[in-house]
């Protein structure tokens, strides 16, 4: 668990009261704003819980959760090829990048509608889970964003955090029409340029990270770019 001075304090979820908080975030955004998904146990499922491939997080402002993220480290790969993708590079093998790579699915990503302009909120989010995916030797992430979706964080992931576009595919998990972009994120590269940015984005993000989670990025050469080869 971590806090801030800010009153934000970041959890991962491990126990039936960590999904309650998590479950609070995902019915008002995933459940009744979006209507993307129903069922209490697809938005925060149960056995999340006590499987070590799933990380959620959970933000929470004076005790009121008002934020989540899930990561997942085993990136269901037949769910993928389903998924119809058109590329956005085509010298660009995304299901080979994907065996070839320790990638991790970061999504789930939902704030409520009045803490959205916090950026804190967002960042401590980001960092719970860049530390935890470091620390497990994972290096990189994909995601997925609605083409068009009002809420969507495509200006963080790529301005701030530096996602890259790989591809786009018409449908997937969730009961969305828009069309998918997938993004995907070497955190070894987006490291590099944020530390070189040295804005309090990049403090706010590794605060309290040990020396060792420094040194894996430094010591990680970042891939070659993945799409404009």
């Amino acid at each position: 668990m971590t806090s801030t001075k800010t009153e934000l304090r970041v959890m991962r979820v491990e126990d039936e009261h960590g999904r309650d908080l998590a479950l609070t975030v995902m019915r008002a955004i995933y459940r009744d704003e979006k209507q993307w998904i129903r069922q209490d146990e697809k938005l925060v499922s149960r056995a999340d819980l006590a499987d070590p491939g799933v990380s959620w997080f959970v933000v929470c402002v004076e005790d009121r959760p008002v934020g989540v993220l899930r990561v997942l480290y085993e990136v269901p790969l037949d769910e993928y090829r389903e998924y119809g993708f058109q590329m956005r590079s085509r010298g660009f093998d995304l299901e080979a990048f994907l065996k070839n790579n320790r990638i991790a699915e970061i999504g789930r990503f939902a704030v409520l509608p009045e803490f959205r302009r916090n950026l804190l909120a967002v960042v401590a989010l980001m960092r719970a889970a860049v530390a935890d995916t470091v620390q497990r030797g994972w290096t990189h992430y994909i995601t997925d964003i609605f083409e068009g979706e009002q809420h969507n964080p495509h200006g963080f992931h790529t301005r701030v955090m530096g996602f890259q576009e790989v591809a786009t595919h018409d449908v997937g998990e969730l009961n969305c029409p828009n069309r998918r972009i997938t993004l995907v994120l070497d955190l070894a590269h987006s490291y590099r340029r944020l530390r070189q940015q040295n804005n309090w984005i990049f403090r706010y993000l590794t605060e309290g990270w040990s020396s060792d989670l420094h040194q894996r990025l430094i010591d990680r050469q970042p891939s070659a770019p993945l799409i404009g080869a």
